[in-house]
Order: C-alpha cells, then sequence, then structure tokens
C-alpha cells in the first residue's frame, strides 16, 4: 500500500484529500505544519507528499526544499489557492512534482497521484536494471555440466518456486540466481541479495524484517527490511547455512506464509517474494550435523541447482579466458584483439585446480591483461602469473606437467617440439627469423622440422 503524506495548515483541506485518497486504498498521513511534515517523514516510509504552499511558519517552499536535500526520490505535489498560482509555478521549478488547485477536483487529485506513484516506480526499475546489468558477467561455458546448469535455469525460472544454488566458492552461484531473476517474470522488479554470512544475529530480525523508530538504541527512524525492498521481486539469500540455528527459526517462520512483523512494530506485514538462496557448505552434511534445520532445508530445497567447480569444466576455459580479456580491453577502452595463450600455455591453465574457481581465474587474467604486452601467451609467462600470487597457494602449477609421464629423451623431444612450433608462431612461420631467435643456424632448424615433422613457412 503506498503510503501519502499531506502537509496542510487547513483541517478542512487536509480531511478532505485523505477522504480522497483513503477511498483508493492509499494509506494516508497528515500534518498541519512544515515541522509536523518533515517529522512525518523521517519515521514513515513516504512515497508521495502533497504540500500546500502558503502556510504560516515554515512555509511550503521551504518545506519543498528541505524534502529535495533529503528525500530527492519522493514527488512532491504542491497544494496552491487562486492567489497563489505564479508560486506554485515557481514551486514545480524548484523540483516540485505538480500541482493541484483549490477546491480540489477529485478527478484531477487522482490522476496526478497514479501518475506521480507510476513515475517513480518506473525510474526505481529502471535504476534496478541498469545496476544489474552493470554488476552481472554472463553465463559462459558449453561444457555438458553447464548445460544442464542453464537447462534448470530456464525450466525454473518461469515460475515462482524456491531455488538453492550449490557450489563451491568463486562458481558462480549469484551469478546463477540472477540469471533466473532475469529470465524470470519478476524482471523489472528487484533483485535483493543478502550475504547471510555477514550479519550478525543481534541484526538478523532488522536487517530481513526492518525495524520502527525506537525499536532500539539506533532505530532513529522506520526502515525496510530486505523482505519490504524484495516486494514482487525476488530475495537472494547468500551463503544461507552460515546462519545461526535462532536466525533459521526466524527465516522458517516468515518464509512459511511471507508475513511478519518489524522490529518493534505491530502490524503484521505481507510481502510476495521469490526467494532463491545459495551455499558452499555441503548442506545434507550440515543437516544431518544438527548445524542446518531440516525443515528450512525443504523449505528451500525445491529446485537444487549444484554449479561445477572450474576443474570440472576444463573445456570452456578457452571460452572464459577470450570472454574476460575482451571484457578487460572494453574496460580500457581498446578495440584490438585479445592476447591468446599459447597451446602449451593453455594446457598448463587446464592442468592447474582452480580453487578459487571463475573468481580466481578472471583475478588472475585480469592481472595477465594488466602485466603482459605478448599477443601470444607462452608458458613460461602463463606460469610466472599462476599459483604464488594467488590468495592461498605456495606454489605455482608444475610447468613440467605435461612432460611428466615421458622417459628423459622422449621428454626432451616433446619439449623441443613444443618450444619450436611456440617461437615459429611468433615469428609468423618465418624460418630465418626463427632460427635467429633460437640461436641457430638455418639449416639446423631445417633439420629439426624434418625430424618433429613440423612445417615452416606458411
Amino acid at each position: 500500500m503506498n503510503q501519502i503524506l499531506i502537509i496542510d495548515d487547513e483541517d478542512g483541506i487536509r480531511n478532505v484529500l485523505a477522504d480522497i485518497l483513503t477511498d483508493e486504498h492509499y494509506q494516508v498521513h497528515k500534518a498541519a505544519n512544515g515541522q509536523e511534515g518533515l517529522r512525518l517523514l523521517a519515521s514513515e516510509l513516504i512515497d508521495l507528499v502533497y504540500l500546500d504552499v502558503w502556510m504560516p511558519g515554515m512555509g511550503g517552499l521551504d518545506v519543498l526544499r528541505a524534502i529535495r536535500e533529503t528525500y530527492p526520490e519522493i514527488p512532491v505535489i504542491m497544494i496552491s489557492g487562486h492567489a497563489n498560482i505564479e508560486m506554485a509555478v515557481k514551486a514545480v521549478r524548484q523540483g516540485a512534482w505538480d500541482f493541484i488547485e483549490k477546491p480540489l477536483s477529485i478527478d484531477k487529485t487522482l490522476s496526478l497521484t497514479q501518475n506521480a506513484l507510476k513515475v517513480i516506480e518506473l525510474k526505481r526499475e529502471n535504476r534496478a536494471l541498469k545496476n544489474a546489468l552493470a554488476s552481472e558477467d554472463q553465463m559462459i561455458g558449453s561444457a555438458p555440466s553447464m548445460k544442464h546448469v542453464l537447462e534448470l535455469i530456464s525450466q525454473s525460472a518461469g515460475v515462482n518456486t524456491r531455488v538453492m544454488i550449490l557450489g563451491e566458492n568463486g562458481t558462480g552461484k549469484e551469478l546463477v540466481a540472477r540469471e533466473i531473476h532475469r529470465q524470470s517474470p519478476r524482471a523489472r522488479r528487484a533483485f535483493i541479495e543478502v550475504n547471510c554470512a555477514a550479519i550478525p544475529d543481534a541484526l538478523f530480525e532488522s536487517e530481513l524484517f526492518g525495524h520502527e523508530k525506537g525499536a532500539f538504541t539506533s532505530a532513529v527512524a522506520r526502515r525496510k527490511g530486505k523482505f519490504e525492498l524484495a516486494d514482487t521481486g525476488t530475495l537472494f539469500l547468500d551463503e544461507v547455512a552460515d546462519l545461526s540455528l535462532p536466525a533459521q527459526a526466524k527465516l522458517l517462520r516468515a518464509l512459511q506464509e511471507m508475513r511478519f512483523e518489524r522490529v518493534g512494530g505491530e502490524q503484521t506485514l505481507h510481502v510476495d517474494v521469490r526467494v532463491i538462496c545459495a551455499t558452499n557448505k555441503d548442506i545434507l552434511a550440515e543437516v544431518a550435523a544438527g548445524r542446518f534445520r531440516e525443515d528450512l532445508f525443504y523449505r528451500l530445497n525445491v529446485v537444487p541447482i549444484s554449479v561445477p567447480a572450474l576443474r570440472e569444466r576444463v573445456e570452456d576455459l578457452p571460452q572464459l579466458v577470450d570472454y574476460f580479456f575482451r571484457k578487460f580491453l572494453k574496460a580500457k577502452g581498446s578495440d584490438g584483439p585479445p592476447p591468446v595463450f599459447s597451446e602449451q600455455a593453455m594446457k598448463l591453465l587446464q592442468q592447474y585446480p582452480w580453487p578459487g574457481n571463475i573468481r580466481e581465474l578472471r583475478n588472475y587474467l585480469e592481472r595477465v591483461s594488466l602485466m603482459v604486452d605478448e599477443q601470444i601467451i607462452d608458458p613460461e609467462t602463463a606460469v610466472l602469473f599462476l599459483g604464488p600470487t594467488t590468495p592461498g597457494h605456495t606454489e605455482a602449477p608444475n610447468p613440467l606437467a605435461p612432460w611428466e609421464h615421458l622417459g628423459l629423451n622422449s621428454a626432451k623431444d616433446a619439449f623441443e617440439k613444443a618450444f619450436i612450433e611456440d617461437r615459429l608462431k611468433k615469428n609468423q612461420y618465418n624460418v630465418s627469423k626463427t632460427a635467429q631467435s633460437l640461436g641457430l643456424y638455418a639449416s639446423n632448424l631445417h633439420t629439426k622440422l624434418k625430424k618433429f615433422a613440423i612445417e615452416g613457412e606458411k
């Protein structure tokens, strides 16, 4: 229910306007002067203000300036007598939404109210969409495990069912949640994220359900919780398995009927929210150990989606590398071709375990894009920026991994062939330039090319 504040010193105007709006199922608050109106704005969640231009004490224009400074998104419709039209126009120029003349017209009042609330709602939706697009990456990958994830997203997006996303840190669980929201009928509504691991128990209720002014020491004004903010949209509970048992009980109560009270309040609020949750823990083990409520698990785990680790979809690495390199180039304002890893360098990346998954890969590629000017990245360079500079790891991957299974002579030949092939590519398959860069005579290089069945000039 939209909440509307009427600020007017005339009892008759306040009461008539309140009756008109109440009949249309708006919740109305009334103030007899500017100071009282500003106090109500600080304590109530006001969506629209009707403000008289001429009032004793703090005039309408002064109140308008105060509202614009503190609550710039709240539309203000000025109420003007016939003698104050010029002042009302001035108010519109200073940021008022519109004005309405006395005596009040019911049709015009309702039309202005509906239009103001509709435009504000569209602005909020537009901002939410822009923020979502700015923060999102695309879901990249054609591995069978990723195709399965994309199918589950497509199947579950169109219905209001709850989804539990499972996977290691950095696999892209939030991206899966955002994609479900983007494909759903709620896409134009809010996507509200809650990091459950970061909420202290003492603040859990206030964070999720909001609070009334004076509910506790620092509650200086009424505040909406995440459930209210996500009304008609999607609420994403990240790291839900990190909630304490008391917090789980409070969440379960709210999920059962989608109704709750703000902390310190008595009014029961009803919301229409789709809930998606995620965890990097073994949720069944948490349930078995008594650390996660079984009834809450079944409330949330209607459609489980398991996001594969990067090491389980290494065939997607070339696509991911190309995507991130292009993204970094675009951010730098460059439209040139992205760098590429040589065949041996890509093999090294595919053999690396990627404990940090996509998040680690992204950080690694950003580091490479900033520090390396080569168009073709060789194995030595690939290894140089991997491993020790990755959080939690002290050793780089073994650069000899591709040849570990070979005997000494076979390994020497395999390495020599790979090294010559890589150097040929860097020199555009020019044998003379390649021989010079290798410190060989061209005739010696020709012999090696023949020995390893490598093509030279192309």
